[in-house]
């Protein structure tokens, strides 16, 4: 419930605002809907893939520029409107925020997985268990 709620107010303050703007509203508007898309795709490769990083980024990034390529191809259909690679690459960069983003609150961390496998290699050595320690070099 904490990730969710810290992802809508990551979300809430990417929303464009009118006095501040230094980008087209358009631009901002794509990053939003990639970033929500994104979030989608990103959740969905999490759970597919076990948490690995690589994958939720990319799910990410995937959902949110074919869901842009596809509104700007019904765009570039349209006789008032053209494709614009400008907006695809905003729809691509809130996917990647958005994996990023996932990625950091719901990937693998690679300090417990190295941590259980030492403990795994001493829980499988027989003189570790019996409290014998080997010491190397001469004395």
């Amino acid at each position: 419930m904490c990730r969710i709620f810290i992802l809508l107010i990551f979300f809430s303050l990417a929303l464009p605002r009118t006095d501040t703007a230094q980008i087209e509203e358009d631009k901002a508007k794509h990053f939003v809907a990639g970033a929500l898309i994104g979030t989608a795709g990103g959740l969905i490769a999490s759970e597919i893939s076990n948490k690995n990083t690589f994958w939720i980024i990319t799910g990410a990034v995937g959902t949110s520029l074919l869901a842009g390529a596809v509104k700007e191809a019904i765009d570039a259909n349209s006789d008032d409107n053209s494709w614009s690679n400008g907006d695809l690459a905003a729809t691509g960069l809130g996917g990647l925020t958005a994996g990023v983003t996932i990625s950091i609150f719901t990937g693998k961390s690679k300090r417990k997985k190295a941590t259980q496998v030492n403990l795994q290699k001493d829980l499988n050595d027989p003189l570790y268990l019996s409290g014998i320690t080997l010491r190397s070099g001469s004395e």
